[in-house]
């Protein structure tokens, strides 16, 4: 039965957020992170008009070789990154463990991740390792999303839970058709390929945590 986590950590005592550290107070979002041979690229969202002060901070870091911009909308940017991290233990027992990022947002001083473990006892080896490694993490709350009473909206972000709500009352997934992505970007003020992806990961993470936990029960 699988489990999520809330947490957050200093930005400064894992790689990654050392890199994205901006001084100024922009929000960036970590969307996704590919694997590519031994490694994931990281593809990140930045907030703001700092497009130039963010790529030439990140230059900065000798473990980043390139930074490609892959869209832009309005204030909005996603970028991917090229990088060799040298020592990512955080990121690491997220692998280790089969652990999956629903959520990570972060700004200057602090991260604050949404991860999701298939067990408690895998969930209780991440913690113990990230304890030995000295990762000051500190949980925010766990909770099993199949319960009812022991977290809300099954694993769903407010951003998730919000665009997904008011699609499906606004007939998006109706046939024909009667709210587009484009209306549904303007009410949330963000690019189109950023509501389709709460959408897309919005059904992932709600079929996740509940029909396929229950099929798994079942058997």
């Amino acid at each position: 039965m699988g489990v999520i986590v809330e947490l957050s950590l200093p930005a400064d005592t894992f790689h990654l957020g050392q890199i994205l550290t901006m001084e100024n107070a922009t929000t960036i979002t970590l969307d996704t992170m590919v694997p590519l041979g031994n490694k994931a690229v990281p593809f990140v969202r930045v907030h703001g008009s700092v497009r130039d002060s963010f790529e030439a901070s990140i230059r900065d870091h000798t473990s980043v070789s390139d930074v490609h911009v892959v869209t832009t909308h309005d204030r909005e940017i996603l970028y991917a990154l090229d990088w060799e991290p040298t020592d990512e233990a955080f990121f690491s027992q997220v692998r280790r463990l089969d652990g999956h990022i629903l959520e990570a947002t972060g700004g200057a001083d602090q991260w604050n991740f949404q991860l999701r473990f298939n067990t408690h006892d895998a969930l209780s080896t991440f913690q113990e390792s990230c304890f030995e490694a000295d990762i000051p993490l500190t949980v925010e709350r766990i909770y099993n999303p199949t319960k009812p009473d022991a977290g809300p909206w099954y694993g769903l972000t407010n951003p998730q839970r919000e665009t997904l709500m008011m699609a499906v009352e606004n007939g998006y997934y109706s046939l024909p058709r009667r709210i587009s992505t484009q209306e549904l970007t303007e009410e949330f003020d963000v690019s189109d390929q950023a509501v389709t992806e709460r959408l897309r990961r919005a059904i992932e993470t709600l079929v996740t945590n509940t029909l396929l936990l229950t099929a798994e029960d079942d058997n």
